[in-house]
């Protein structure tokens, strides 16, 4: 049988904590507070904000910079909280008595001892009555091709991000290895634009030490010291890698580089797009432009393989970047996909060469070279407008679920999922 005075028991600790905090104010009781029931913060929210603050971080700060978007009420809420707290700490420095540090803490949380009803003079619960679905709102924005791409693959993995602004799992090693990665390129090549404005042994000290300088930039992103020396080393002989192939493909085909990290914007239909682009070429001979993206991660293992991904509008990016920089005058006849995360292997981009009308693809070419058409990135365009406009103009009350297992694989948000596809051994495992 339950205790009539559980409650009550409860909230006298409650307001104990609020008291040890008063006195001593530690990050340990904050969070402990705001995760109980008389907070006044729902507990999602709660369990939300305690993640944004992080391992070091202040719960108080976390509430102030609004780290967490919540609607107006759920706000509120957690301003009331840390009002009340730091209402408590301040009464203690100015020398409050005991009894009316509990009182200053029942009124900032709106607290009151609740009446000792029987469990059974509970009214019982009615029949379920699902809830009613509601037009979720949303403000005209911009777009990247990273969210349509989000959203063709999983709309509910778009939903998770762009709607619920849900909080995401620290970035990985393997995320801040690609930043690092990024930013010391982008220094080395706004400072070595051509392969010869250098001799070779001056190119490789140099982009040597834009990488250990951005890894020493990005160090508080991995975990342990050991995971970034690993890190570091592999990132160090990849550059290695990198600057052979820079200087052979220099050697064939001169060019310079002639942006990094080059902000790409357009609009189409009255829809705006942006991003960034890593990398942009153009040679010397022709003047023609070569769009390069870098790949730190998982890629296309063929050039045939990147087309289809384009075909099955799964991925905008390349895509996206032509036409930003068609649009701004450039003649740009190829789109390169460079890995950079094997520090085993040569560098050998995927690059698609831009033609009116490509043949075919055939399943069984694994080159790193072929072609893509026109009218393959005509259909691109027209598909980012229609996502554009889908997710901008139209009513949206449902976001369907992924039918490939594959695209869970590294989702942040699949344990959240509970409609996510299993693979064929899961599924006959249960």
């Amino acid at each position: 049988m339950s205790d009539p005075l559980l409650s009550v028991r409860r909230l006298d600790v409650f307001v104990a904590a609020a008291l040890r905090y008063a006195a001593s104010p530690s990050e340990d009781d904050a969070r402990r507070l705001i995760g109980a029931p008389f907070s006044g913060v729902a507990r999602a929210d709660a369990r939300a904000l305690i993640v944004a603050a992080g391992d070091h971080g202040s719960l108080l700060e976390a509430i102030d910079a609004e780290r967490v978007p919540l609607g107006h009420e759920r706000l509120v809420a957690t301003r009331r909280f840390a009002k009340g707290l730091r209402e408590l700490a301040q009464s203690a420095r100015d020398g409050a008595t005991g009894s009316e540090l509990a009182a200053g803490a029942r009124r900032a949380f709106d607290l009151e001892a609740p009446a000792q009803t029987p469990p059974d003079a509970l009214a019982p619960l009615g029949p379920y009555a699902p809830e009613a679905p509601h037009v979720v709102k949303r403000r005209r924005t911009h777009f990247s091709a990273s969210s349509l791409g989000s959203y063709a693959e999983c709309e509910r993995k778009w939903y998770y991000r762009y709607v619920c602004s849900a909080v995401e799992d620290k970035g990985s090693s393997a995320s801040f290895y690609g930043t690092a990665f990024h930013w010391a390129l982008e220094r080395f090549h706004q400072e070595f634009p051509r392969a010869d404005g250098a001799p070779q042994t001056t190119l490789a000290t140099k982009l040597d030490g834009w990488i250990q300088t951005a890894f020493e930039r990005y160090r508080s992103g991995f975990a342990t010291n050991v995971e970034f020396e690993l890190q570091t080393r592999r990132a160090r002989r990849t550059g290695r890698k990198y600057l052979e192939w820079f200087l052979e493909r220099s050697r064939a085909h001169p060019f310079s580089v002639i942006g990094a990290e080059e902000a790409a914007e357009l609009e189409l239909e009255g829809y705006q797009f942006i991003g960034y682009i890593d990398r942009l070429d153009r040679d010397d001979a022709t003047g023609a432009v070569t769009v390069v993206d870098y790949k730190t991660g998982s890629i296309a293992e063929s050039a045939s393989e990147y087309r289809e991904d384009v075909a099955r509008f799964v991925d905008f990016q390349l895509p996206f970047y032509y036409w930003a920089r068609t649009a701004k005058g450039d003649r740009v006849t190829r789109l390169s996909l460079l890995p950079l995360k094997d520090a085993l292997r040569d560098i050998e981009p995927v690059e698609l060469e831009v033609v009116p009308v490509a043949a075919p693809a055939s399943r069984s070419s694994d080159g790193s070279v072929g072609t893509i058409g026109i009218d393959e990135l005509e259909r691109a365009r027209a598909k980012m407008i229609e996502l554009a406009r889908r997710l901008a103009d139209e009513p949206l009350e449902s976001f369907a679920v992924t039918d490939d297992p594959d695209a869970c694989t590294f989702c942040a948000y699949q344990n959240a999922c509970r409609l996510r596809p299993l693979r064929r051994e899961d599924r006959f495992g249960r």
